[in-house]
């Protein structure tokens, strides 16, 4: 068996389905959309006694050769925010090399002794992780203990990852966790709250059971949820209407959900939030259906107001998420910049490849930091723009300016869900407030 991935759900689906199963035996992982993850291993101390050895993890392009050379009978699709054309393409390459190709369930998800709620959406950037801040601000505000579980990201050493928990900036730089890890991180910090991540989530879970009354999973990507949920929000994005039937498994969350959110509906066109109405009601007539703008503000708009800005925005959103702005360049236009800077002139070393790989990004740098040296290319590129700039628009959700240490101006951008029509989540979340304080 081959399990593809990203490092993430596929580790996952071993741990659940495949660890402790002496029906199969996994002989590699492959790994893709994540730069530098390949030619590692998966430890022994986490694959359990039966792979003393760990399992190896090798690049996706080498699939055939690994089925060929392994004798292997399954391949298992285990990565999100893809195309269905592109699950199949994979599955007809599984096929013509001779294995079965498989897509894990609901099989592959835990149970809680805690309510849980689940904040999916059907591709990246959608605005999961503002949605699941107010949910916890919901329930802490109502007296409820809550902790947050976020998608993993174990892009590092793996068995150190196992099982993290932040509480605290220290903890995040104790970690030496990458860009795409703290935008998802630091708000819920400085929001004073506690997110579990890591490679593991059996133990994950069990250690935010024990200081929590209630379980957010905060969804990556357009994953599905790691915990069974007992209140199953999706978001769903109007600027980018069809994906909803065409993204793998953004589909099979806008059809299983209780709840579906249909962000951004301030900035995007009403006819789209229409078009989304009408396919919700085919596909899921049950779910309930809020509408809500993600509100981007700024602490010194004065900072942008006719100024020359280089936007920055979130990485997955805009690479693999196909987005061609973000929060940033929406903010940069509200507060009156005089001028978006093309960031292409100024890339450096692995951001030229970025750009050349996306080429839908030309008004907007992506924060690309899954390493040490990817850092060091972003912030190089930053500062390459800063004599033909004044300001730098900071569109992530995490500080950058301080992660990078940037030598010129900026300005962070926040942003926030606000339910404007439907059900609030307020009324979403009772029940489940009342189940874990009763």
């Amino acid at each position: 068996m081959i399990i593809l991935g990203a490092a993430g759900r596929d580790f996952h689906n071993f741990n659940m389905l495949y660890r402790g199963n002496g029906e199969f035996r996994v002989v590699a992982f492959t790994a893709t959309q994540i730069p530098d993850i390949d030619d590692r291993r998966y430890p022994a101390e986490l694959a359990g006694p039966r792979y003393p050895e760990g399992i190896p993890i090798h690049p996706e392009d080498n699939l055939e050769a690994l089925i060929l050379e392994h004798g292997v009978d399954v391949v298992v699709f285990s990565y999100s925010d893809v195309s269905h054309e592109h699950v199949m393409h994979l599955a007809a390459r599984a096929n013509a090399a001779g294995a079965d190709f498989l897509l894990p369930g609901e099989s592959t998800a835990l149970r809680s002794t805690r309510p849980v709620v689940s904040v999916t959406a059907v591709r990246t950037g959608a605005g999961k992780s503002q949605t699941a801040r107010k949910i916890r601000q919901i329930a802490a505000a109502a007296g409820t203990r809550v902790a947050a579980i976020r998608h993993p990201m174990p892009y590092g050493n793996l068995l150190m990852q196992r099982l993290q928990r932040f509480a605290t900036f220290d903890d995040l730089d104790a970690a030496d966790v990458t860009i795409e890890e703290r935008e998802e991180y630091e708000p819920y910090i400085r929001d004073g709250a506690v997110v579990f991540a890591g490679a593991d989530y059996e133990a994950i879970l069990r250690a935010a059971e024990a200081e929590a009354d209630l379980i957010i999973w905060d969804g990556g990507n357009n994953d599905t949820p790691f915990i069974v949920p007992d209140v199953d929000i999706c978001v769903v994005d109007p600027h980018r209407v069809g994906h909803e039937l065409h993204y793998w498994p953004g589909e099979a969350n806008v059809r299983r959900a209780s709840a579906i959110i249909i962000n951004k509906v301030d900035t995007a066109d009403p006819e789209a939030t229409t078009a989304l109405r009408a396919t919700i009601a085919q596909v899921n007539p049950t779910a309930s259906i809020t509408e809500a703008a993600s509100a981007v503000r700024v602490d010194e708009p004065s900072l942008i107001t006719g100024k020359r800005v280089l936007v920055v925005e979130d990485g997955p959103t805009t690479t693999h998420g196909e987005m061609a702005y973000g929060a940033g360049l929406v903010a940069a236009q509200k507060y009156g910049a005089a001028e978006i800077v093309d960031p292409r002139p100024y890339a450096r070393g692995s951001i030229v490849d970025v750009f050349a790989k996306f080429g839908h990004l030309e008004r907007i740098l992506p924060a690309m930091g899954y390493g040490e040296s990817q850092r060091a290319d972003l912030r190089e590129t930053i500062h390459a723009a800063g004599p033909d700039i004044d300001i730098v628009v900071i569109g992530t959700p995490s500080e950058l300016a301080r992660v990078l240490d940037l030598e010129v101006p900026s300005v962070q951008v926040y942003y926030d869900l606000a339910e404007q029509a439907g059900p609030s989540l307020e009324e979403l979340l009772a029940p489940l407030i009342d189940a874990a304080s009763g």
